[in-house]
């Protein structure tokens, strides 16, 4: 559960932080999905590279890529910014997009993966990360008939948790918190069949030393340690962003992870796999990975 926020964060800066986001928000959904996406864009371009939290950023990159020149370096922050931008700009319209569409804006391959999920009477695990608009890959499965419940991180603004669960409920599945509550929402999921979607490239202060652009980063066990328990299958899945506000979303084939009985070695070679995959992902589209997680070792506490 999110604490409980002190006096001067409750009745001050949290409310005028809700009345800037619902004020965007709407200015958003006012305006048609492209143009709030190409504003949002220009808007990220703009602002974003200038900001503190950049140099985070720019940092990561470093350790990620040390071969960049400063000028390819600055241009994936600019794309970064340019995608996160879009991201929120285009959050508002969720509820409008029809992935499966032919004429939408979304290009789906894999779809049979979901399918394949939907029918197989067993839980399951679906994967992602902060790239491309990664808000997609959920619509993915609760438009071919799969709902998904959802880990996610609790904003400490309560008013703006309330905007983000009004903008993500499009999508059928519960929205499942981080933390000891969230722990046993996960499990009970799980055994009643049903389906989890995660994020898996954020760090994990207490989690396990993995590798990553080969570099041991902590990192969350849980998505490995779920799937060997319940013996079920994970499917990667990332949305990438072709131009503007159209998509591709990608849906890997089902894999299972091996069960040696040997849980802490079998956890961390599936984790191994799992940033293996998304390593691939960034190593496609650098610049429209989230490169503000604080992932490596030596950057500065998130």
């Amino acid at each position: 559960m999110p604490r409980t926020p002190d006096p001067l964060n409750r009745f001050l800066w949290h409310p005028i932080q809700a009345v800037l986001a619902i004020t965007l928000y709407t200015v958003f959904r006012l305006l048609p999905l492209g143009v709030a996406s190409g504003l949002g864009g220009w808007i990220g371009r703009s602002v974003g590279p200038w900001l503190g939290i950049t140099n985070r950023a720019r940092r990561n990159l470093a350790r990620a890529f040390p071969e960049l020149t400063r000028t390819e370096t600055e241009a994936i922050v600019r794309g970064m910014w340019d995608n996160l931008a879009r991201t929120v700009a285009e959050f508002p319209h969720l509820s409008e997009i029809n992935v499966y569409d032919p004429d939408g804006p979304v290009e789906v391959i894999g779809a049979e993966h979901v399918e394949s999920l939907r029918d197989d009477d067993r839980p399951g695990i679906f994967f992602s990360a902060h790239i491309g608009n990664w808000e997609l890959v959920s619509l993915g499965g609760t438009q071919r008939g799969l709902p998904l419940d959802r880990i996610y991180r609790e904003a400490n603004n309560r008013l703006v948790e309330w905007l983000y669960k009004h903008g993500r409920a499009a999508v059928e599945g519960a929205l499942i918190p981080k933390g000891p509550h969230g722990v046993r929402q996960l499990l009970a999921s799980l055994k009643d069949g049903k389906h989890l979607g995660m994020m898996a490239d954020q760090k994990m202060n207490d989690g396990i030393p993995v590798p990553f652009f080969g570099i041991d980063v902590m990192t969350a066990p849980a998505l490995a340690d779920l799937a060997i328990r319940f013996d079920c299958p994970v499917v990667a899945a990332r949305v990438e962003r072709l131009s503007g506000a159209r998509f591709r979303l990608r849906i890997d084939p089902p894999i299972t992870f091996d069960n040696t009985g040997n849980a802490k070695a079998d956890v961390a070679a599936a984790m191994t796999r799992v940033n293996a995959r998304l390593e691939e992902w960034i190593r496609e589209t650098p610049e429209q990975w989230l490169w503000l997680h604080n992932r490596f070792p030596d950057g500065e506490s998130q």
